[in-house]
């Protein structure tokens, strides 16, 4: 099998565990965040995620690894049909339709550098601290909405930022251990794409609470890809085909991909109903706590 083909096995497997993480992370959501359980198993299927994630980048460009993350609603609309015993709609299987399209053509088009796939400390340590000081201002405005809908957007987009630069960092940390062994692994940024994956699941998580989970899964399944292959293509010098015509082809395709993850969100999250809502909108003022049962 080629690189392309273990990038694309590894994503689909990477996006079942993802897939299965949000309906646990929905159970969540419903119990009000409360239950060890419930959280372990959340936890450890997005480690499990997130591990196929890693790997898959190293085979593959990060905007198609990325891209392919959103497979993730692909395998939620079928899950959400059976756990809510509805049949899956004509716009539903359009959705999926764009979201494939749009996503065959950005892996048709993507080109892995010829040059070696590095990242030095020093652009590591920039494109770290900007990533900090994105989520935060995103964290920040999240915090003083007075829309449970806005909220939920900032914080899913902070939660994209962070998995979509912590994918990249793991993307050259893979690298240099692959090339150099350990002793080449930054442990600043070792440090930092474990902060970024926590602090992105964090903020997914919360960005469910009184809102429902359409927004949030739409958001953070749209910033995260984007972010990522902007990335990939200013660090790695990672391109596509045929030049302006090849980026104008793929931004045709992000665009259709998009419109098909938007749709599909709403169609494989069901809202949290009011009874259950977060009825308080002061977000910055009151966290769960993690270890309540």
């Amino acid at each position: 099998m080629g690189s392309l083909g273990w990038a694309v096995a590894l994503s689909i497997l990477s996006a079942a565990s993802y897939a299965g993480a949000a309906v646990a992370q929905e159970r969540l959501a419903e119990h009000r965040h409360r239950g060890l359980t419930r959280w372990a198993v959340a936890l450890l299927l997005t480690a499990g995620g997130v591990v196929l994630h890693v790997i898959a980048l190293n085979f593959g460009t990060v905007a198609v690894v990325q891209a392919l993350g959103t497979l993730t609603l692909l395998f939620a609309l079928p899950i959400s049909a059976l756990r809510y015993r509805e049949r899956i709609s004509i716009p539903a299987w359009i959705d999926a339709g764009l979201t494939v399209a749009g996503l065959a053509l950005i892996m048709s088009l993507s080109v892995e550098s010829t040059e070696p796939v590095l990242l030095s400390e020093t652009a590591g340590r920039y494109v770290s601290f900007l990533t900090l000081a994105v989520v935060a201002a995103l964290t920040t405005v999240a915090a003083v909405a007075h829309s449970a809908r806005w909220r939920a957007a900032m914080l899913a987009a902070a939660a994209g930022v962070a998995f979509g630069i912590g994918s990249v960092l793991s993307k050259g940390l893979l690298a240099a251990f692959l090339d150099d062994g350990a002793g080449a692994v930054s442990l600043f940024l070792t440090g930092m794409v474990v902060l970024l994956s926590l602090g992105g699941y964090l903020l997914s998580q919360f960005s469910y609470r009184g809102a429902g989970l359409a927004t949030p899964l739409a958001t953070v399944s749209v910033t995260n890809p984007i972010v990522a292959a902007i990335a990939g293509v200013l660090l790695f010098d990672e391109s596509f085909r045929f030049g302006a015509t090849g980026l104008t082809v793929v931004a045709l395709a992000a665009v259709v991909m998009t419109l098909g993850v938007i749709g599909l969100s709403r169609r494989t999250a069901a809202p949290v109903p009011a009874a259950i809502a977060d009825p308080d909108p002061d977000f910055g003022t009151r966290l769960p706590e993690l270890t309540e049962h």
